[in-house]
This record gives structure tokens, sequence and C-alpha cells, in this order.
């Protein structure tokens, strides 16, 4: 058995955090029963690329749940999906506060027919606050959570991350832990609770560096000038003879003496607390003389902590990710199938045949009249 085998989670979020928080769930064995709009569905569904007759973002994110298409405005809509919340033991919703409540699926009202659900609500600013109704995407929670101004690009401005630090980090895998502890506590308590779950206040364990820094030494930091923004020949990024990158992180005394080492770093700059910018120029130097390649070959089987820059199609067929079954999971449309969305649910919580496909919209509307 899985752990999370006779959980019934009920799924009323769109887009990403809410639906990746309930792939995981589903991953650990969780029921997941995706609410959606008659029609359309998730908006998810209407992206492009397509796999299958949805968008494969949709089929990642989704696959191995349920979905049910019922208009949560209609009336009767509560009285319909009744059955289901007395059976819940987890429901998930992304909407701005106080929709839910209007639409007579508040935590108040589900906590009345189920005093043992679990509500988790997964906004941008949270529950309550001076932008708790704020519209928002993940690169407005970076910016106000001051994250993207340690990111800046060659000309000072910052650059958008690449990854949606708020919506997983600050969002998915938070509701997931917290919908964990819950549980827990619901065995010891046999009541369930609400959970504000706000990915803009989740960032900033992300900067505990910068936090720490500031606080204590009132060494606030700014992008391209500290240890992790770029200040530090010990952690950087330098472009190799062939256009390709370096990512050099040899941190600590052992790595970095071993890196001068093999670069063959004159004396005078390997003190890089005296000049580091000089220091940085003549790393820099030194790795433009080589292609990636020579560098990969001389990097193999040495203690230094760097590699070359892959691109995500080349980390998906990296020998060492294959080894370890990251990509062993595949989703299915039909007679398609692709590599499914890794998730950090440990081997032995899963199933062990991991292929599935995603649900069409409303095909479990059977569900309502079980």
């Amino acid at each position: 058995m899985r752990p999370l085998e006779g959980i019934r989670v009920l799924d009323f979020s769109t887009l990403l955090p809410g639906p990746l928080a309930t792939l995981l769930l589903a991953e650990a064995g969780a029921e997941v029963i995706k609410i959606e709009r008659p029609g359309r569905g998730d908006e998810m569904r209407s992206y492009t690329p397509k796999f299958g007759t949805d968008s494969v973002n949709f089929a990642l994110l989704n696959r191995g749940k349920r979905s049910i298409a019922i208009d949560l405005k209609e009336p009767g809509a509560v009285e319909r999906l009744r059955p289901l919340i007395e059976s819940a033991d987890v429901v998930i919703e992304q909407f701005r506060p106080g929709v839910m409540d209007r639409l007579g699926l508040g935590y108040e009202a589900l906590n009345a027919i189920n005093p043992r659900v679990i509500y988790c609500a997964i906004t941008g600013y949270g529950q309550y606050g001076p932008r708790a109704d704020v519209a928002a995407h993940d690169l407005n929670y970076v910016a106000e959570s001051g994250m993207l101004a340690l990111a800046a690009g060659s000309d000072g401005a910052p650059v958008p991350p690449s990854a949606l630090v708020a919506d997983i980090g600050g969002g998915a895998y938070p509701a997931v832990v917290n919908v964990l502890l819950a549980l827990r506590e619901r065995d010891r308590s046999g009541q369930g609770c609400k959970l504000d779950i706000a990915m803009a206040d989740n960032l900033f364990t992300f900067m505990y560096w910068a936090y720490g820094n500031g606080l204590t030494a009132g060494a606030w930091p700014k992008p391209g000038s500290d240890l992790l923004t770029g200040g530090s020949p010990r952690y950087n990024v330098y472009r190799t003879s062939d256009n390709k990158f370096v990512a050099a992180a040899p941190l600590e005394s052992k790595f970095w003496e071993n890196f001068c080492a093999l670069l063959e770093l004159p004396a005078e700059f390997q003190d890089d607390n005296r000049d580091p910018v000089a220091t940085k120029r003549a790393v820099a130097q030194k790795i433009s003389a080589r292609s990636a390649d020579e560098w990969r070959a001389l990097f193999a089987g040495k203690d230094i902590c760097c590699c070359i820059v892959s691109s995500v199609e080349e980390a998906l067929r990296d020998p060492h990710f294959a080894a370890r079954g990251v990509f062993a999971a595949q989703v299915t449309a039909g007679d398609k199938q692709i590599t499914a969305l890794p998730t950090p649910i440990a081997p032995q919580f899963r199933a062990a045949v991991q292929q599935s496909g995603y649900p069409a919209l409303g095909e479990g509307n059977s569900l309502l009249d079980a």
C-alpha cells in the first residue's frame, strides 16, 4: 500500500500550484477528484502544445486523477457535491479569498458537513492582509519578496527566473507539507482544519542567507556583488571558447585550491579576498581558452564542484538521471506516451507500475450519483 491510499482529495484548483500539490498526493496513493467547469475545464487544458485532446502541461500535472465537470454557480451544486464532501479527507482550492465562501463551499460550510475535512487554500498573498485580493503571478511574488532584485543581467536589470519558484516552492510544496501535517494532527484530534498557504510568504525561506546577512550585519546583498549573486569568483558562470558555459562553485578552500591548480591560476589571483574582480577576470580568461568538452574532460574525477551547463534537452538524456530512474514514469494519451513529470516522492511510496493517463473532462461525473 502507498501511504495515502484511502485518502480522498477534492481538487478545486487550476493551472499550477494546486494541481501540482494534488499530483504529489496522488503519487503517494491518494484518490484525487478534480472539480472543473463544464465545457472548458481547467484553463490549462487549452494550452499548447497538445498531448492527446488537451495540453501537455495539463497531462503532466493531472495524471492519475479523476475529473468531475460541474457548474459551481448553478443552484443545487453544493448538494450534488455533498456526498463527495462528506467522504473527503482533503479539499484544495486556489481562488481569491472569499470566492469559495460565496459559492457555499468555504471552510465553515464544508466543516459543518464534514468536521474532519482538511481545507487547504492556496493564494498569492494569503487569506488576509493588504494584498489579499490583489491579482498577481509568480513573477510578482518573486518581485515583492525581494528575490527578483538579487538576479540581474549584464545591464543591471533583474532577469525573470527560469523556474516558477513561487508557484512550486512557495505554493505546491508547502501545501503538501501542511496537508500531511494536518492529516497527522487529525489522527490525534479527530478534527480537520483550514490551511492558509501564501506563495509570497514562503519565498523568504529561499533567501535565508540574504535574510541573515542583512539582519545581523546590515549587509543586504546586491546583484552581481555578493557570494551567491555573482560577486565571487568561487560561485560563478564562465564562458568557454565555443560559447558554452562552465558553472563553477568551488566555495570551500579545498575545492578552490584544486580548482586553481587545475586552471594553473597565477598565485597573485588565488587569494580572491584581495581583489575578487581581478580574480574573476583571471578565471574567465583561463576558462575561455578551452572548449566545453575539453573542460568536461578536465573536470572528470576532480574534486572541484564544477560542471558544464546543460540544456533541458541534454539533462533529460543524462545517464546519471536515467540510472536513478528520474524519468521512468510515463503519462499516456491513447497510444501515445511521454516521460511523466518527475516528482519528489520516494520510490517506495509510489505505485510499482508508473504509467497512467490524465482525465478527460467530466469522465468521473458518475461519482456525483454514486
